[in-house]
C-alpha cells in the first residue's frame, strides 16, 4: 500500500502546471484585507495542527496518506486557468483530503501547499497567503467535509457524496475568493454587491466545469485507494473524516 501511494503521488507530482498562473496574487490585496485574513485563518491553523498531531500519534502510517492528499491538492491547485484580474480559475484538491481527514487537518495541509506554490512557483504569494489559505484551504474543506457527511446521512453511494463534497467544495472556494476581491474593490456604481456579481460570474465561466472535473477525478482517485487497500481507508469513510 505504502510503495503504490508514493508511486501515485510522484506521478501526480510529474503532471505539468502552467508557471505564469497564480491564486490571489502576491501585493493585490490591500494591506488591511490581507491582514484580515492573515487573522482569520491562524484559530484553524492552531487546530489544525493539534489535529495532526493526534492523527499521527493514534496511526504512524497516517504520515503517507497526509502526503498523498498533500500532493494531490498541491498538482491540482497548480493548474490554472486565467479568469478575472488578479487571480484565476483552477481545481483545488482538498475536498479528498477533507473526506478522509476532516477540514481541521485540511487548513494547515492546504496553507502548506500554498505556501510551496508562492516560494516555489510564484503562484499566489505570501502577503495573500492568508486571504487563499481562508478560501481554499479552509472554507473548501469545511463544505466539502460537510457536504459528504450530509449526503451519507440521506443515503447517497459513497461515490456520490465523493463528487458532491469535491465539486462543491471546488465551487465555494470561489465563492469566498469572489467575496474577498469584492470587498476589498467594491465598485464605484453598485459597491460591493456590483462587484461580488462582476467576479463571480466571471469566475463561473471557468470553475463550474473544473468543479465538475476535480469531483470526477476525486471519485476515481478514492476507487484507486480503496482497490488498492480497503482495510487502510475503511474507517476513514465511515466516520467521514477524523
Amino acid at each position: 500500500m505504502t510503495k503504490k501511494i508514493c508511486l501515485l503521488a510522484v506521478l501526480l507530482c510529474m503532471m505539468p502546471s502552467t508557471a505564469f498562473a497564480m491564486h490571489i496574487m502576491e501585493g493585490f490585496l490591500p494591506p488591511v484585507w490581507a491582514a484580515v485574513w492573515y487573522v482569520a485563518m491562524i484559530p484553524f491553523v492552531v487546530v489544525g495542527l493539534s489535529s495532526i498531531k493526534k492523527l499521527i500519534r493514534e496511526d504512524p502510517s497516517n504520515k503517507m496518506l497526509l502526503g498523498f492528499v498533500g500532493a494531490f491538492a498541491f498538482v491540482l491547485s497548480a493548474l490554472k486557468l486565467p479568469s478575472v484580474t488578479g487571480s484565476c480559475s483552477h481545481p483545488t484538491g482538498v475536498g479528498l483530503g477533507a473526506i478522509l481527514f476532516g477540514p481541521w487537518v485540511m487548513s494547515v495541509i492546504g496553507m502548506i501547499v500554498l505556501l510551496f506554490q508562492a516560494l516555489l512557483l510564484a503562484h499566489g504569494g505570501l502577503t495573500t497567503l492568508g486571504a487563499n489559505t481562508f478560501s481554499m484551504a479552509i472554507v473548501g474543506p469545511f463544505v466539502s467535509y460537510a457536504i459528504y457527511k450530509l449526503a451519507k446521512k440521506m443515503g447517497a453511494s459513497r461515490s456520490i457524496a465523493v463528487f458532491l463534497a469535491a465539486a462543491l467544495g471546488d465551487l465555494m472556494t470561489y465563492v469566498v475568493t469572489s467575496f474577498q476581491l469584492a470587498i476589498a474593490f467594491p465598485a464605484e456604481v453598485g459597491g460591493f454587491a456590483a462587484s461580488f456579481t462582476k467576479f463571480i460570474g466571471i469566475f463561473a465561466l471557468t470553475q463550474v466545469p473544473l468543479a465538475i472535473s476535480e469531483g470526477l477525478l476525486t471519485v476515481i482517485v478514492v476507487n484507486l485507494l480503496s482497490a488498492y487497500d480497503s482495510n487502510t481507508l475503511v474507517g476513514h469513510f465511515k466516520e467521514g473524516g477524523l
